[in-house]
């Protein structure tokens, strides 16, 4: 079964470096072991990392047990849909790559939201600390 972005097209890698995703494949795939749905594709900023520390979300710290080295403002990572909509009600959302953006994530996640919060990867990071 081929897996499916939120636009309906093959889900794409989010991020390799660091690995993201729930089987840390680099993609968003959400599985039925997947409770917390990480299934956007959100490119970190230094505000949207701030807030997710603030919900209890800390996405900074290093935890090498879950293979996790922390992440910086321009990482791609795999969110949990519900943190990621809690952000965005707060005003606070993280930019969200579509193609990468599992399917899943719309039981939780109105694909409007989304959009408005869509982004292509600069080629250039840095304007996003």
């Amino acid at each position: 079964m081929e897996l499916r972005n939120v636009l309906g097209g093959p889900l794409e890698e989010c991020g390799t470096d660091p690995v993201t995703g729930f089987t840390r494949s680099g993609r968003c795939e959400v599985t039925p072991e997947d409770v917390g749905v990480h299934g956007v594709c959100a490119v970190m900023t230094a505000d949207f990392l701030a807030s997710q520390q603030e919900l209890g979300n800390d996405l900074v710290t290093p935890r090498p047990e879950w293979r996790f080295a922390g992440l910086r403002p321009g990482d791609r990572w795999c969110v949990v849909a519900v943190r990621w909509l809690q952000s965005a009600q707060a005003g606070r959302a993280a930019p969200v790559v579509l193609a990468s953006t599992s399917e899943a994530v719309l039981q939780v996640v109105p694909l409007d939201l989304l959009r408005r919060y869509a982004v292509d990867v600069p080629d250039d990071l840095s304007g996003l600390a």
